[in-house]
């Protein structure tokens, strides 16, 4: 029987080269949805963050690359995208900060520790049976809900915090009201909630919602809008700042 040929990968550097990703040619793809959401981590130097769901690691080594001190795990749970992250860590120069660990948050494996400072992810954004799911199998696990449903997540990030961490997560806008709902029945408080528009005057399609666990305050807090791109299609300054200077939001 011949072996299945491995997939085609190419490098992709983020936060203007000073992070590497390597990630498949075709089907699932890094998005800068990923750049964000490391950026809206308020995370600390010595502080552990857990990722969910890493990918080819890019959020937890934007992150990383973000912070000085900070140590990331990552879970993934499709083994081509994990081996993929952990390709990244040696690159980036990031062994001993961030860990690549196989497995899924409805069994979490051993190395999944009990309690961190922040949680962050980027579920995958179709809820089940409501999308046509892509051909490619990597795409799909990585774009359409499987057996861990977006309430799996959000237990799974509040299970695993310590009072008063924080979960961040970037998702659809439709789904922002879902979200808060889901956090707060989880035991979050504190909520905030910044929409990415992308351009001027267009409605959102991404909103990154952040909460602390155990916050007794209930209100929401919504901050102005964050505009991605200029009418002409170049990212805005604020963008910018992001995406490859690599600052904090929120």
């Amino acid at each position: 029987m011949s072996a299945v040929p491995a997939p085609e990968v190419t490098e992709t550097r983020l936060l203007d080269g000073r992070v590497v990703t390597y990630q498949p040619a075709t089907g699932y793809r890094t998005a800068i949805d990923a750049v964000l959401l490391a950026a809206c981590v308020p995370v600390r130097t010595g502080e552990h963050a857990l990722e969910l769901g890493t990918g080819v690691g890019a959020a937890a080594f934007c992150l990383a690359a973000r912070v000085e001190g900070v140590s990331v795990t990552a879970l993934e749970l499709q083994p081509t995208l994990a081996d993929l992250a952990r390709r990244g860590v040696t690159a980036n120069g990031f062994e001993g900060r961030v860990t690549v660990v196989t497995g899924d948050l409805l069994a979490p494996p051993a190395d999944i520790g009990e309690e961190y400072d922040h949680v962050f992810f980027n579920p995958p954004y179709a809820p089940a049976g409501t999308s046509n799911v892509p051909p490619d199998p990597v795409k799909a696990a990585a774009t359409v809900e499987g057996a861990a449903k977006l309430a799996d997540w959000i237990g799974f990030a509040a299970a695993r915090l310590r009072e008063g961490g924080s979960a961040t997560v970037v998702h659809r806008a439709e789904r922002a009201a879902e979200i808060t709902a889901l956090m707060v029945a989880a035991g979050f408080g504190g909520l905030e909630i910044l929409e990415l528009l992308p351009k001027p005057g267009r409605a959102a399609k991404r909103a990154i919602l952040r909460g602390r666990r155990g916050e007794r305050d209930a209100a929401v807090t919504r901050h102005a809008p964050l505009v991605l791109h200029a009418d002409n299609g170049a990212y805005t300054a604020a963008a910018e700042k992001l995406l490859r200077g690599g600052e904090s939001l929120l």
